[in-house]
């Protein structure tokens, strides 16, 4: 079992920044690859980036990329999405979620641990 915890979200205006993290415990954090999802209301839930075992793969959604950055310290079991220039549209509970391994195109149903998720909402 892979227990994940986010956290780092929060209310920030549009043009703004964040920086999620997702704590992990239990097996080795190492031996999974990593990505980060998220959910709007009344929206499925949707790719935002995800990462390989040692960070040398990465993937973003095509709405994500060049705004957002994900990246992991297996030293302290944690990964991260930076988030900037934020849109009203970002807004959405954010989801990280655990594999054994790395595959760009792995959706939503392909992650076995997933976290409670953090709250981002951005003002216009």
């Amino acid at each position: 079992q892979v227990q994940l915890v986010e956290s780092g979200g929060g209310l920030v205006q549009a043009g703004g920044s964040l920086r999620l993290s997702c704590a992990a415990s239990g097996r080795t954090f190492s031996n999974y690859a990593m990505g980060w999802f998220r959910q709007a209301p009344g929206k499925e839930r949707e790719f935002v980036a995800a990462i390989s075992w040692n960070g040398e793969n990465t993937n973003y959604a095509y709405s994500t990329k060049g705004r957002f950055t994900i990246s992991r310290d297996n030293a302290k079991n944690t990964v991260y999405l930076q988030l900037n220039s934020l849109k009203p549209e970002d807004t959405a509970v954010y989801y990280c979620a655990a594999r054994p391994k790395y595959n760009k195109l792995a959706g939503a149903t392909d992650y076995d641990y997933w976290g409670q998720g953090t709250q981002v909402t951005v003002s216009s």
